[in-house]
């Protein structure tokens, strides 16, 4: 089964979730989260849950969380970086 078809480009991924391909990128960049695949040429792709991961972040920022509150959120929840439960 090819993983890619259920994978989203990182613009599109920006897009569904209501942030800029440049808040999607800094949001990498701080670690706060890590795209589900990196394609050998260095597409990042997203499946649903890490949309649904970016949704979650913008709310909680969109609410007067800093991003860095919202990082050890998830470092203490021990929610691994790309959505899924450790």
């Amino acid at each position: 089964m090819n993983r890619q078809n259920k994978l989203t480009p990182i613009g599109t991924a920006a897009k569904k979730a209501g942030i800029s391909r440049q808040s999607l990128q800094y949001y990498i960049m701080v670690g706060l989260l890590e795209p589900t695949e990196v394609t050998p040429t260095g597409r990042r792709l997203f499946d649903e849950k890490g949309i649904e991961r970016i949704k979650l972040i913008k709310k909680l920022n969109d609410s007067g969380y800093p991003l860095r509150a919202i990082r050890e959120l998830f470092l203490e929840g021990r929610t691994d970086l790309k959505g899924s439960k450790k």
